[in-house]
């Protein structure tokens, strides 16, 4: 469970994230997060969240954003907004860390959804740019289609191919969330 200075590490995709607040400090309202980018960072699947926003502001270093296909680079001090289903990705392309304030509002489920994804990468139940195997997808997209929805292929077809990987997904023993990495 996300909680105030709990620092979390994704060892595939080379991300620190400190909760500074979570959902429960703000009844709800946001998730504010220190995330730090190793140099050279993994660059992550193309995604938008349909009912949330999100606010970055650069602390230190060069951030690589590629919003809606155009890719633009974020320095110290720059900020960036990003509007609800704004396709984007961002990672770190620079040879130093960077670090970024990160704020999301509504804060909805999105933390359980960065430890699950960050506790499967630490298991080594990801591919080496941390994303999980195909029947892992299949649930925790489903669990958490309300904060994340990948760019492609369409929102219809996840739901189709997801809705029929679920069974399979479940009989291999798979599960949507795990409770040691949201402890």
């Amino acid at each position: 469970m996300a909680y105030k200075n709990k620092i979390i590490r994704n060892v595939k995709t080379g991300q620190d994230i400190c909760f500074l607040q979570t959902s429960k400090d703000t009844n709800g309202a946001l998730l504010e997060m220190e995330a730090i980018f190793s140099a050279h960072s993994k660059e992550p699947v193309a995604h938008y969240h349909p009912c949330q926003e999100e606010d970055f502001t650069i602390l230190a270093g060069v951030l690589t954003v590629k919003i809606n296909g155009l890719v633009k680079e974020l320095k110290t001090g720059d900020r960036l907004h990003i509007a609800p289903n704004e396709i984007h990705a961002m990672w770190n392309n620079s040879d130093e860390k960077t670090m970024v304030n990160w704020k999301v509002s509504p804060a909805n489920s999105t933390e359980y959804f960065i430890e699950t994804l960050t506790g499967l990468a630490a298991d080594n139940k990801t591919d080496e740019n941390g994303k999980p195997r195909m029947l892992q997808v299949a649930l925790t997209a489903n669990k958490f289609s309300n904060v994340f929805r990948m760019a492609s292929p369409s929102y219809a077809v996840q739901k189709a191919v997801f809705k029929l990987l679920t069974p399979f997904a479940y009989l291999a023993g798979y599960k949507p969330t795990y409770n040691k990495y949201l402890d």
